[in-house]
């Protein structure tokens, strides 16, 4: 497998395709695959190291998502409690013009009807919101009640559709709490996980990876507001600097940043029946679809559980890993999985937009780890 792997890696590196990475593989609680490789900084010529800082996009969905579900096990937060009892600013409208009944569920699961962005073009200035990647002075409250502005895709709980959903958690989590919602995940997930550098900012700027973006024939250096490409071919807005402005909302969808040990502490974590952050049935319940047969478009055999897409027929899906295995990414340049059958959990990092996430790089991983 680690031949295999290395091949993967140095092929990525090579082509340009990627510029830094950090692969760490864990099997039946043992390290069994990882590896830094590529430039932190490649200009500098700074080499990426196993606890090198990535700005994690939306690896920050799951993280938030447990710091809700480690609320509703502590009795704080139920599933079906209405987001407009904890934020009255928002309360979106479905098509037919009334107000939307959209739950905490609707939320971790992408039903609530929520989309992605507005067209910029046809929008006026003062409704346009922030979807958690741009720069913005916005807070929670200005933000999500633009976005409340917006009638919904569907009613809540008839379509799944990917969503600035998670973002809106936040800002409930932050609520509840009485904190800001950095305060909040720290408390619930990351310090009793021993997760010191992951967070919504930073605990060594010095060790922070330069964000890249897909470019031929190599990737490019990130400018402060960059366009990228994503695999549907929709121009995503990256601005790096937002991690250092204060007065931007902590984006519950996108907006921390973390290392692989890190986040393979919380995978490992969850995939081991959720102590010390969850009890071992809302663990095992974050692993399940959470979505009926609603489908997912574009996505054949494929659900969703609270912490990202699941597995239902690897066939159809076109993946290694084994039905139930939960899988997501970032687009910064990351993805990582869950296999409940095989025991594993795989961290695969980068800082490369969008090749990292979307590309061929981690469907190879995959593919090396599982000899597929």
């Amino acid at each position: 497998m680690k031949t295999r792997i290395d091949a993967v890696i140095e092929r990525a590196i090579v082509a340009g395709k990627i510029v830094g990475t950090v692969v760490i593989v864990v099997k039946d609680g043992e390290t069994i695959y990882s590896r830094a490789a590529g430039y932190a900084d490649r200009e500098i010529g700074k080499p990426t190291e196993t606890r090198t800082i990535f700005r994690l996009a939306s690896v920050t969905k799951p993280l938030v998502a447990a710091t809700a579900l480690a609320l509703i096990d502590k009795g704080r937060l139920s599933l079906g409690d209405l987001v407009r009892d904890y934020l009255p600013y928002f309360r979106p409208k479905r098509p037919d013009g009334e107000i939307a009944d959209i739950t905490i569920h609707h939320l971790l699961t992408h039903t609530a009807g929520l989309s992605y962005g507005a067209d910029p073009e046809t929008t006026p200035s003062e409704r346009m919101f922030n979807a958690g990647l741009a720069d913005t002075d916005l807070d929670f409250e200005e933000n999500f009640s633009r976005l409340a502005t917006f009638p919904l895709l569907a009613v809540p709980g008839t379509l799944w559709s990917y969503s600035i959903a998670i973002d809106v958690l936040g800002a409930v989590i932050a609520q509840i709490e009485e904190c800001s919602l950095g305060e909040a995940v720290h408390h619930h997930v990351a310090e009793p996980l021993g997760m010191n550098d992951t967070g919504f900012s930073l605990s060594d700027p010095e060790r922070l990876a330069t964000p890249y973006a897909d470019a031929s024939p190599a990737a490019v250096r990130m400018g402060d507001h960059h366009l990228v490409p994503d695999d549907a071919g929709n121009l995503l807005t990256f601005a790096p600097i937002r991690l250092f402005n204060p007065k931007a909302f902590q984006s519950g969808g996108a907006g921390m940043v973390g290392t692989a040990p890190d986040l393979i502490a919380f995978l490992e974590a969850v995939r081991r029946g959720g102590a010390p952050i969850l009890k071992a049935e809302t663990a095992k319940a974050a692993l399940l679809n959470q979505i009926g047969n609603i489908p997912r478009p574009g996505e054949p055999g494929q659900g969703f559980s609270f912490l990202g897409g699941v597995i239902q027929d690897p066939v159809l899906a076109e993946v290694p890993m084994s039905k139930g295995s939960i899988t997501w990414g970032g687009v910064y340049g990351h993805s990582w999985f869950i296999d409940p059958v095989k025991g594993i959990s795989t961290v695969i990092m980068s800082n490369t937009a969008v090749e990292g996430c979307l590309g061929t790089y981690p469907r190879d991983i995959a593919r090396a780890i599982y000899n597929a």
